[in-house]
């Protein structure tokens, strides 16, 4: 897979990690972490992790900016 699609999944992955129970949103954010991660992107991974640990103790707010910084930085990375 090209990193051009590996990033429109990315996006996919966030636009979807707002539906499901807690555990379903999270799982989806750690999947966005290390596919960031595998990308070379260890900033956006870390902002991933910090937007995951945000929804862990229940910081929704904090959990929907992490994930709007997210869908911005990686949208750029096309």
């Amino acid at each position: 897979m090209t990193d051009t699609a590996r990033i429109d999944v990315l996006l996919a992955t966030l636009n979807a990690a707002d539906v499901g129970s807690l555990d379903a949103i999270a799982e989806k954010m750690g999947q966005v972490q290390r596919d960031l991660d595998s990308l070379g992107q260890a900033d956006l991974a870390g902002a991933a992790g910090e937007a995951l640990t945000a929804l862990r103790r229940g910081d929704v707010a904090e959990f929907r900016r992490g994930r709007a910084f997210l869908q911005s930085k990686i949208g750029h990375l096309r």
